[in-house]
């Protein structure tokens, strides 16, 4: 994918996580991790409801940032963590003027810890 067009999905996917619920969304999703959510569930956690819920999960879909399978009747979610890094990458790509020590605490900040 050219530079071009990877700005134009970046800002789409930046878009997409800019609404608070669709960011609490997301952030869940990853928190749950490769195993993901039923979108009822989501909307119960986030406490939305389930035809909004509907539309968010969609437009980070849509956005590269989530994905969904269908199971029965329910649809399950999950965070599409190749999406995730592709946008973070996007962004910390010209990080640091180069000289990577600038950086190197970053990850220092990030905790993973369980969905409560």
């Amino acid at each position: 994918m050219d530079d071009f067009n990877t700005q134009v999905w970046a800002v789409d996917a930046l878009g997409a996580l800019a609404h608070e619920t669709r960011l609490a969304v997301f952030r869940t999703l990853v928190k749950v991790g490769p195993d993901g959510m039923i979108a009822g569930a989501i909307a119960e956690y986030c406490g939305v409801p389930p035809s909004t819920m509907s539309h968010h999960l969609a437009t980070l879909e849509r956005a590269g940032l989530v994905q969904s399978e269908r199971e029965s009747r329910l649809i399950h979610y999950r965070a599409d963590f190749p999406g995730m890094r592709r946008l973070l990458t996007f962004l910390m790509q010209d990080c640091c003027q180069g000289i990577p020590e600038m950086c190197s605490d970053l990850m220092a900040g990030l905790a993973c810890e369980p969905l409560t």
